[in-house]
């Protein structure tokens, strides 16, 4: 089974919150963990806004920027397609990044016939 992760579920691999016991569970259990190449800088950008809201102290937020850096070659990341993305946001309402995860998500599904690919329910705090 290839796990797709978006980026809030991606973010609980390495921040403590609601459902991050879960998340790391299906991980575990993964043949392999994919997710859109934007996560990348979403994710950081997901940390660097916990720093400066307080959440996170300088020492741990510098500890998960190298953490996540370093493990992101794991992670079987896929890019987009933008045409797809637009079709899926006027054609169920998303949001954009959300669109793009889900074309993300497609790709990974043509390029791997045969393969389940699954979508952890929404873990959206």
């Amino acid at each position: 089974m290839i796990l797709y992760l978006d980026t809030s579920s991606l973010v609980k691999l390495y921040v403590d919150e609601v459902f991050s016991d879960l998340v790391k569970g299906w991980v575990a259990e993964a043949e392999s963990v994919a997710t859109c190449r934007v996560a990348y800088p979403e994710t950081l950008s997901a940390f660097n806004r916990r720093l400066r809201c307080g959440d996170l102290s300088d020492k741990d937020y510098g500890r998960l920027v190298k953490s996540f850096s370093n493990e992101w070659e794991a992670f079987v990341s896929v890019d987009f397609d933008e045409l797809d993305a637009g079709r899926l946001v006027a054609k169920h309402g998303l949001r954009g990044f959300d669109a793009i995860h889900l074309s993300a998500a497609g790709i990974v599904r043509s390029a791997r016939e045969g393969v389940a690919i699954v979508f952890p329910p929404s873990t959206k705090n």
